[in-house]
């Protein structure tokens, strides 16, 4: 028989029922807490790996900018904080690049052209951080002869909005700087290491670029999603009980009903 909403409502409004919901919602929050406990060692467990992965990359012997970018070739994600080398010479192009934050203080960016020796391209490089625009290490020029340069890669930017003054950029866009300092150019951006030979006196080191977030432990995010599968499962049930309920109910008024007649026609007369 079909059983309607109206139907498990009233069936749920007995006492019965209704000490099972308690038992059940008792149980779901429980489950659902267990879940809550899960996604934090999955997060936990995320950001230990991440930080291990860094760590790792920040310590990682530095390999050849050729070997593992050309220019005007796509920048994969595994380029990210890759630890690279190469040699060129700076020009004197030199930018700013404000509103950049280190150690939870807004500062700019010093960023130089690199004219690659090896290749001729030109890899805008982050040679270090000045609290304000102003800053006299702000214009501290690079070195002049070719030097060796050691740094972290970073995929270049969108394009920034633009309307700063001359001789600042909202955003390391290479797509952008081509305009300025010419190509060919590489698509992505170097970080330069604290202890290479382009980082100039009074520029604030940025060390390893940091990254937002560590994702996630694929196995305790599955058991948050079971745990919280399992409330639902018991709200389900209740549910499922509801219907039982009514299906009885009804069963029982229809034979109370069909045995009314049979009472009657047994009257003496």
């Amino acid at each position: 028989m079909t059983v309607t909403a109206r139907d498990r409502l009233r069936a749920g409004a007995r006492p019965r029922m209704i000490a099972i919901l308690v038992a059940l919602l008792v149980l779901s929050a429980v489950f659902a807490r267990l879940g809550v406990w899960q996604l934090d060692r999955a997060l936990a467990k995320g950001e230990a790996r991440a930080a291990a992965a860094a760590a790792e990359a920040a310590h990682a012997a530095p390999v050849d900018l050729e070997s593992v970018l050309a220019p005007q070739t796509t920048f994969t994600s595994d380029l990210m904080g890759r630890h690279v080398t190469t040699t060129g010479v700076f020009g004197d192009d030199q930018l700013l690049v404000p509103g950049r934050t280190h150690d939870g203080q807004v500062g700019a960016l010093v960023l130089t052209p690199l004219r690659v020796s090896s290749t001729g391209a030109v890899l805008p490089v982050v040679r270090g951080w000045v609290p304000s625009v102003d800053d006299p290490a702000a214009s501290a020029p690079p070195p002049a002869d070719e030097v060796a340069v050691v740094g972290w890669l970073e995929v270049g930017e969108a394009a920034g909005q633009g309307g700063l003054p001359d001789g600042q950029t909202d955003a390391i866009s290479p797509a952008e700087l081509v305009n300025r300092w010419g190509g060919p150019t590489y698509s992505g951006y170097l970080v330069l290491d604290t202890v290479d030979a382009g980082q100039a006196d009074g520029l604030v080191p940025l060390g390893y670029p940091a990254r937002d977030g560590g994702g996630v432990d694929w196995r305790n995010l599955g058991y948050a999603l079971q745990w919280w599968l399992f409330g639902l499962f018991a709200v389900a049930l209740w549910w499922r009980m509801l219907g039982d309920e009514a299906r009885e109910a009804a069963a029982a008024e229809a034979g109370a009903e069909a045995a009314e007649p049979d009472a009657e026609q047994a009257r003496p007369t």
